[in-house]
């Protein structure tokens, strides 16, 4: 109980303090993340310049799902502009997290688990094109205008998400680890778990544990997976948002939003230009990562084989407290609720009021 408490008082203070500061949060999460946004800019020159980079029908809601849509999962045939985006971004999956070690207090450039066309780097290239200051250099991917504001709806959202910045490395017996090179991620001494892909929870006993933690009236969670387990990085994506959405007594995108913004929640400002930003979210969701990790053990090891790749590769049981879903819902509530309100606060700065 007194880690319990620990965890839900630095979510807490989180929350109130500094809420400032992939497939993360999955669709009714990126979407939350996006209604909050568009709920805060109503009105707004932002929303103004916004909706001329939409094509009809869209939102900034419905555009926070793009950049996972073009991956081929869950939102039906490849429009000819996805197709043409993944064309000319091989590397578009990997634009979606970072793997910082969890232990560790901020995001440096070229540090052990950053990469060239990591989150924040292709963040700060988005925002830079959104505010006119690209060159060559700072746009190697060649973002349009309206490529950039899809890019930061949806990665504005997968950042907040803990495991897309904050990795962990196991130890060949059986550790969490702190990489201090590339080099010594050699998958033979120091094994890199692919942001938590490669911990597997048991998943019919999260579902019951899940259920026992829901307020009284709110539907409960059914149908755990057929494999029987979860992954870590999933959980994160999905089944915390299920959670927070049910804690929250809301059942949509929407009605989440609502919640959020009724709850007048007390938002840091983010410092400095527009294109730091990532670098401060990045460093805030690490922080996040740490409570994520909290009281989570490694079990025993195993191998497994992908069926499309052939490859083998290892995965380590994971065993989290009794209680972990109430304090993993508070902070996935949390950090959606900052991902609509640092997305908003920086489509704001990017196109201000006159």
């Amino acid at each position: 109980m007194k880690r319990l408490a620990c965890m839900l008082a630095l979510a807490g203070a989180f929350a109130t303090v500094a809420p400032s500061t992939a497939l993360a949060w999955g669709n009714d999460g990126h979407r939350a993340v996006g209604a909050i946004a568009a709920k805060l800019l109503k009105g707004s020159v932002a929303e103004q310049r916004i909706a001329a980079l939409l094509l009809p029908g869209e939102t900034l809601e419905s555009i926070a799902v793009w950049a996972d849509c073009v991956k081929g999962t869950w939102c039906g045939p490849q429009t000819p502009e996805m197709q043409a985006y993944v064309a000319a971004n091989p590397k578009h999956s990997e634009y979606h997290y970072t793997d910082v070690p969890f232990q560790l207090s901020a995001y440096h450039d070229h540090a052990p688990g950053t990469f060239e066309d990591d989150i924040v780097q292709t963040l700060k290239s988005a925002i830079l094109v959104l505010q006119g200051k690209d060159t060559p250099q700072t746009n190697p991917h060649k973002f349009t205008p309206r490529q950039a504001l899809l890019v930061v709806a949806h990665l504005a959202g997968d950042i907040h998400q803990p495991l897309h910045v904050g990795a962990a490395f196991v130890s060949k017996d059986g550790r969490f680890v702190v990489p201090k090179t590339h080099a010594e991620i050699d998958e033979l001494n120091i094994f890199d778990s692919r942001g938590g892909n490669n911990l597997l929870l048991d998943d019919a006993l999260i579902a019951s544990i899940g259920n026992k933690h829901i307020p009284p009236g709110a539907p409960p969670k059914t149908g755990a997976s057929a494999a029987k387990t979860k992954p870590f990085h999933s959980y994160w994506d999905t089944t915390v948002v299920d959670y927070a959405f049910r804690r929250s007594s809301t059942r949509t995108p929407e009605q989440f939003a609502q919640y959020a913004i009724d709850k007048k929640p007390a938002v840091s400002v983010n410092t400095g230009d527009a294109a730091t930003w990532p670098y401060q979210w990045a460093n805030d969701s690490l922080a996040v990562s740490k409570l994520a990790h909290m009281d989570v053990t490694l079990g025993d090891a195993t191998t497994q084989t992908s069926k499309s790749s052939g490859t083998s590769y290892k995965v380590w049981a994971l065993n989290v407290p009794d209680d972990y879903p109430v304090p993993s819902s508070a902070l996935a509530r949390q950090q959606l609720i900052k991902g609509g309100y640092n997305l908003a606060a920086l489509l704001k700065e990017i196109w201000p009021e006159a």
